[in-house]
């Protein structure tokens, strides 16, 4: 006989308590990256900046210290990264759609923003949150030079390159398809492999992945 399992609800109401207060007291944006420009050290976790980061920071700017000085934060505007604009020629940029901003900010400076990334001239089709806010690494597209930075000229994509597989996986394969098939395996034309990846290994991806696991669903 199945013994019956205790509902213990004391406790299940204290689990939920101290995983409330848990959320609470989690260290705002403002406070995880606030920054002592003196000596280039987070006060919050006591490390410094990467020496050569320092440049960076002391030139540029972050994301939401643009958006707090912008009229409805900055949605519509496009911004793109100095990193961007040294490593590719193609428009990269994000249109920002909306914004959170950590209101216990000083300057209101600190939050999450989203948008639709376009990056080396291909536009993604969903909306996702905006990485790397807290970089100094952010400019703001002026309005009169939105349309020449986002002219781009597609360039053709190349051929998907296929290789051969293994001689041991592919020997599984051909008998694997011919007993599908019911036929020789000499009669199968040659498996071949193609180099691309279709899933973009990015964090959203994984955030799927862990989501899935937790549900129980198969991935």
């Amino acid at each position: 006989m199945v013994k019956k399992k205790r509902l213990r609800l004391i406790a299940e109401m204290a689990r939920k308590i101290r995983a409330y207060r848990e959320l609470k007291n989690r260290p705002q944006d403002s406070q995880r990256y606030a920054l002592d420009y003196d000596t280039m050290t987070r006060p919050f976790t006591g490390k410094k900046l990467p020496v050569l980061a320092w440049k960076d920071v002391q030139r540029e700017t972050r994301l939401f210290s643009l958006l707090s000085g912008m009229r409805m934060f900055g949605v519509g505007r496009l911004f793109t990264r100095k990193s961007w604009l040294d490593e590719h020629t193609e428009p990269c940029y994000w249109k920002i759609t909306k914004v959170k901003v950590d209101y216990t900010a000083e300057n209101m400076d600190h939050g999450k923003a989203w948008g639709i990334l376009t990056f080396r001239g291909k536009e993604e089709p969903a909306e996702r949150e905006v990485d790397k806010v807290m970089y100094h690494d952010w400019r703001l597209v002026p309005k009169h030079e939105e349309e020449v930075f986002k002219h781009c000229e597609p360039v053709p994509e190349p051929p998907v390159r296929y290789v051969k597989y293994p001689p041991l996986l592919r020997a599984m394969i051909l008998a694997q398809q011919a007993k599908q098939l019911g036929v020789d395996a000499s009669t199968i034309p040659e498996p071949s492999l193609p180099l691309k990846r279709d899933v973009l290994l990015n964090y959203e991806y994984f955030r799927s992945q862990d989501e899935k696991k937790q549900e129980g669903t198969p991935v």
